[in-house]
């Protein structure tokens, strides 16, 4: 009880220093917290909705796995069907009430005839066009209009058209992936009975929907519901029994899993985003916290000494500091939990706004959720305060009533300078060895050791770095600030323990964009350059959908002044080697004129021989299976489609843009697999007529396809934005860590000027007493800010040179061939950190000058 009472005094005495640490602790659980709330109301919804609209048994098409396997290899804009008769076989199983051919396509595209503009979601939810059937378990009910009766009436979510400003009575157009473009008039809205997931439904007639989505009186699906006599099971194996072969059967509860495992992939990229977050909070805020313990630890040590005086034991101090400690971390996983709900409901708002509709009312905050905030918030917390909370114990009395440090501090430092050095050493030889490594996954993950490594070496060594780095960088404040900057350079440099752990969170940030940004400007730099050495196309295009069907292919190549259109396709096959062995890989279809269109290098034989019925394959794949030009390879396409084919070239490794691939001719393909079973093209690539204007004929390319709305046509310089755009969409993710790192960083360096003022408090009543003013007392404080914020950009910028660096050699045979050091964000950042620390010491600074210079002075 004692203990207690001790350590709740000593808490509340110094409640306004452990503020800022209750901060870093409330930030650290709201992301863990808010994040699971959200998955689990996310998930909850998207379960209730698959159990609420499953049929009892669904029957589909069986997969085509190439090698055996359970998965689904079917080429682009490939719609696998079953036959019509299996209704009636289904219908006729014992237990079954009610069996309906489904038609279901996601490559079809939504267009308003009036913008000319594609409708739907924009989120990566699909668009799904299909017949309209009455079930027990609709989705969707109508709720205007009626359902569609003809051929020229559509039915609409009410989502999509309420976004596309539609209603009853406006055209629609429907561009299909095989059978043409279509027109309908919208003849009913279908409101969801549950809650939209965030897809455009679209519905037809039966005999409509099979015509102009299949071009065959088939159904992607037979979905059958029970009289209750029977089990699923039950149901699932005799209508195995009743259709033999080609089929698989999938119950309720399997289509279920299917379904929340297909939105659990999304889900889960967030969620790990968001734990990411949550992760660097936790870092750096176990530095703020270790720092505001150490401090406060350092202010008592005279009463410590008094209490091991008075007869209490090591452990009795120890435990006293990490009381506080524990109450610090139930406060703030309180709060966290707090604030981690309103997180789950902006998340759910960033949602909604993107098209997938949750119920932020309806949050489902499960057991896990109070179980992990306060095991986040109490352990990181207990944890960082145990460093301190051992040094405290381990004072001498005596030693702590003269105000004197622990004895075995000059020990300790010699222990964390071997310690920091061993780890740094070996985190820099990691690193080498990643760079040189010959195997990119070999290098890879001698990089993220070292990575590691470096990191908790740097850390380490902080204050051993503190003394000799704050120095260099405040070795010209004295001469500028005078007096000020004298100060603040030996302030910085009189606790470089402290300092070190100050300097670390911005470290860790920092450390973190600059790797980032070193990776993905020599990405795009790399790319940048292929493009301009491989790519003799004047222009590319492709599809939001990734499809391009053969209505668009004549209208690219009938644009004047096109020379010609190269087609790209890709298809799943099985590799059976001369050697016997067999690999699944995806084949690239080119048309005749790829060569023509891009310059590959090749480390043996000629890309001109898939002219002849020749195979290319990728360097590292040849070198691996000791494949060379002239073996010949047996490639199977599925649906017995095969075909041997000799090795006509081995592309050199280093081509960012098709790195690995395997190109076989169309033509060659064409040998082998039917027009029927031809899979559309991915992309293709556009050639402007000699003499031609590239710059107007891509304008009249662009007028030739106005009527696809889901294309894309780029010029070598839009090609080159097109991966700018795709590469920043993950730096824009390392900012946002960044932005948390500095938020906490700043938080560790006002609580440290901020106790540091209060443990100066006589220093500082002396300096004014002898002549300082309250302007250069404050300049003090602002300059020993900068310096450290200085000091935690100085060693973030080396950290993260020497992980980007690393990073680009180690996939430089990958196609990262060319370093680029981003200079404008490396001095952007070193000005940031001047501006953190101006900004850190704002209120320090203020406060310092307000003391009045008696009261300081009589501070004991």
């Amino acid at each position: 009880m004692m203990l207690l009472k001790t350590s709740l005094r000593s808490f509340f005495a110094h409640k306004g220093r452990m503020v800022l640490s209750l901060i870093a602790v409330v930030l650290s659980v709201a992301f863990v917290s808010g994040t699971l709330v959200f998955s689990n109301t996310a998930t909850s919804t998207f379960d209730r909705l698959f159990a609420s609209t499953a049929s009892d048994i669904a029957v589909q098409p069986a997969k085509t796995g190439l090698d055996g396997e359970d998965d689904d290899d079917r080429p682009a804009g490939k719609v696998a069907t079953v036959p019509a008769d299996a209704v009636e076989k289904v219908a006729a199983v014992a237990g079954v009430k009610q069996a309906l051919g489904q038609v279901f396509v996601s490559n079809a595209v939504l267009v308003n005839p009036v913008t000319n503009k594609a409708i739907g979601p924009t989120g990566g939810a699909p668009t799904l066009t299909g017949n309209w059937t009455d079930t027990p378990r609709n989705s969707v009910e109508i709720t205007s209009g009626h359902v569609p009766q003809g051929a020229d009436q559509l039915v609409l979510d009410a989502d999509t058209a309420k976004k596309a400003k539609l209603g009853l009575g406006d055209r629609i157009r429907v561009i299909t992936a095989t059978n043409g473009t279509h027109e309908f008039t919208l003849a009913g809205i279908a409101t969801f009975k549950t809650t939209n997931p965030g897809a455009a439904l679209a519905f037809l007639d039966t005999p409509t929907a099979q015509k102009d989505l299949l071009g065959k009186s088939e159904f992607t699906s037979v979905e059958a519901f029970g009289d209750g006599s029977r089990t699923n099971e039950q149901l699932k194996a005799d209508a195995l029994g009743k259709l033999g072969g080609g089929f698989q059967v999938k119950t309720a509860a399997e289509q279920q899993e299917e379904n929340s495992k297909s939105v659990g992939s999304f889900l889960n990229f967030m969620k790990y985003a968001m734990l990411g977050f949550a992760g660097i909070s936790l870092l750096v805020g176990g530095f703020l916290i270790i720092n505001t313990f150490s401090m406060l630890v350092a202010q008592r040590t005279r009463e410590i000494g008094l209490l091991r005086a008075i007869g209490g034991s090591r452990r009795q101090v120890n435990r006293s500091v990490l009381v506080e400690a524990l109450i610090l971390g139930v406060l703030g996983s309180t709060l966290g939990l707090g604030a981690g709900l309103g997180l789950a409901v902006g998340l759910i708002g960033l949602m909604n706004a993107v098209g997938m509709n949750l119920d932020a009312g309806d949050l489902q905050i499960g057991l896990n959720v109070p179980i992990a905030a306060y095991a986040v918030g109490i352990v990181i917390t207990v944890l960082a305060a145990w460093i301190p909370a051992r040094r405290a114990s381990r004072i001498a009395p005596m030693a702590a009533l003269r105000d004197h440090g622990t004895p075995a501090e000059a020990r300790s430092n010699v222990v964390r300078t071997i310690a920091g050095l061993v780890l740094t050493a070996g985190g820099g030889g990691l690193l080498v060895l990643a760079a040189s490594a010959d195997k990119a996954a070999t290098g890879g993950q001698y990089l993220g050791l070292g990575v590691l490594l470096t990191l908790i070496g740097f850390v380490v060594l902080g204050p051993l770095l503190a003394t000799t780095v704050v120095r260099v960088l405040g070795a010209a404040l004295p001469a500028v600030f005078g007096p000020s900057g004298k100060l603040a350079q030996r302030n910085a440099m009189r606790s470089p323990r402290r300092t070190g752990a100050t300097a670390a969170a911005l470290m860790i940030g920092l450390a973190l964009v600059i790797g980032a940004s070193v990776f993905t400007s020599s990405m795009i730099e790399s790319t940048n350059q292929q493009i301009d050495k491989s790519v003799g196309a004047d222009y590319v295009i492709s599809s939001s959908q990734g499809i391009v069907n053969p209505d668009m292919v004549k209208a690219a190549a009938g644009t004047p002044g096109i020379a010609h259109v190269t087609e790209h396709k890709s298809l799943p096959a099985l590799l059976t080697l001369p050697d016997g062995g067999t690999f699944r890989k995806h084949v690239s279809a080119v048309s005749a004129t790829f060569g023509d269109d891009f310059r590959l290098e090749v480390k043996s034989g000629s890309v001109e021989s898939l002219k002849q019925g020749s195979l290319a394959l990728g360097e590292e794949f040849a070198a691996e299976q000791k494949l060379k030009v002239g073996d010949t390879v047996k490639v199977d396409y599925g649906n017995g489609h095969t075909q041997s084919v000799p090795v006509g070239a081995v592309l050199s490794k280093g081509d960012s843009l098709f790195a690995g691939a395997t190109f076989v001719g169309i033509d060659t393909l064409a040998k082998a697999v039917p027009a029927a079973d031809m899979p559309l093209d991915v992309q293709i690539y556009g050639k402007a007529a000699a003499g031609a204007d590239v710059a107007r004929t891509l304008g009249a390319l662009e007028d030739s396809l106005k009527d696809y709305p889901q294309l894309k046509v780029r010029d070598q310089a839009g090609y080159k934005e097109l991966v700018q755009d795709q590469v920043n969409t993950l730096l824009y993710m390392i900012y946002g860590l960044l932005a948390l790192a500095i938020v906490v960083a700043v938080l560790g360096v006002v609580n440290t000027l901020a106790l540091s003022v209060v443990e100066r408090t006589r220093e500082i009543g002396l300096l004014r007493a002898i002549g300082l003013s309250r302007r250069q007392l404050r300049r003090m404080i602002r300059l020993e800010s900068v310096v450290i914020a200085l000091f935690g950009a100085v060693l973030g910028t080396g950290l993260g040179l020497a992980w980007g660096i690393t990073g680009q050699q180690v996939l430089k045979e990958q196609g990262l061939a060319t370093l680029s050091v981003p200079a404008g964000t490396i001095a952007a950042t070193l000005i940031a950190s001047v501006v953190i620390g101006l900004v850190a010491a704002l209120v320090p600074a203020f406060r310092a000058g307000r003391m009045n210079v008696l009261a300081a002075i009589a501070t004991d």
